[in-house]
């Protein structure tokens, strides 16, 4: 058979020529697109170096910037806290009470006989007590721990955040009673033998004198209205400072300074 004619006129092999001719036209045109040519590279990498030096440039200036906030910050708070410190009063200690000064003692002319050094006492002695400015008979008991005195109407209180005590103490020789104030060392427990349960007592420190010696030492608080003695001499007062001469009373004598003109001796 042969080829038949087109319907257009055109003869088939014009036909396949032409479309051979239009496909290498465009695997020509696409080539040329797709490759990139060098010196456009160049401008790229030019472009690329340039845009990394401003970003470097940016950064550093965003850390100056931030440094320079930083130091604003900082100077802006100490000015507020110096504007504070000067503003606000500096907190003020209460006022100490005043110290009860205890009369100086002549003890130039008492009299003590001693033995290696340690004062010797009988089992009953008179002592001068300086917070009341009086005299008052003793009894020397080395079985007691702790020193007592005669104190009644006992209260206790506070006083600059201390724990203190008032509570009054007889006069020898009247029904008198003298107030004292003073505050408390410590509490202890005393076992009485009539007593099933120990007594909590509170101590303070007095200042006193047996003879020519004078002494601060711890004494307990509690009523010795019923006892023969207002004051008992203990072991925290013995130790180590005196000696008892069982079988005597009133070895010891105070100077005259503080006998004279007193008539409860």
């Amino acid at each position: 058979m042969g080829f038949k004619r087109m319907r257009t006129g055109f003869p088939l092999s014009k036909v396949v020529l032409a479309s051979g001719f239009l496909v290498a036209l465009a695997g020509c045109s696409s080539d040329r697109y797709l490759m990139v040519p060098k010196e456009n590279l160049d401008g790229l990498s030019t472009s690329v170096q340039t845009q990394r030096a401003t970003l470097v440039t940016m950064e550093s200036n965003a850390t100056v910037r931030h440094e320079q906030l930083l130091a604003k910050h900082q100077q802006s708070t100490e000015s507020i806290i110096e504007t504070i410190k000067s503003q606000v009063e500096k907190p003020s200690c209460p006022p100490m009470p005043p110290k009860t000064v205890c009369p100086t003692l002549d003890l130039s002319k008492g009299m003590a006989e001693r033995l290696k050094g340690k004062l010797i006492v009988g089992e009953v002695e008179r002592i001068y007590l300086a917070a009341t400015d009086h005299i008052y008979t003793a009894r020397i008991d080395s079985g007691a721990e702790t020193s007592s005195i005669d104190a009644r109407n006992i209260t206790r209180f506070e006083r600059d955040g201390s724990n203190w005590v008032r509570f009054d103490v007889p006069i020898p020789g009247s029904d008198e009673l003298v107030t004292l104030e003073k505050e408390i060392s410590r509490r202890v427990k005393v076992t009485q033998a009539a007593a099933d349960d120990p007594e909590r007592r509170i101590v303070v420190e007095l200042q006193f004198a047996i003879g020519d010696h004078r002494q601060v030492a711890e004494f307990t608080l509690t009523d010795r209205n019923d006892l023969s003695f207002e004051v008992l001499i203990g072991r925290n007062v013995l130790r180590d400072v005196m000696l008892i001469d069982v079988g005597r009373e009133f070895a010891t004598k105070l100077p005259d300074s503080i006998v004279k003109n007193r008539n409860d001796s």
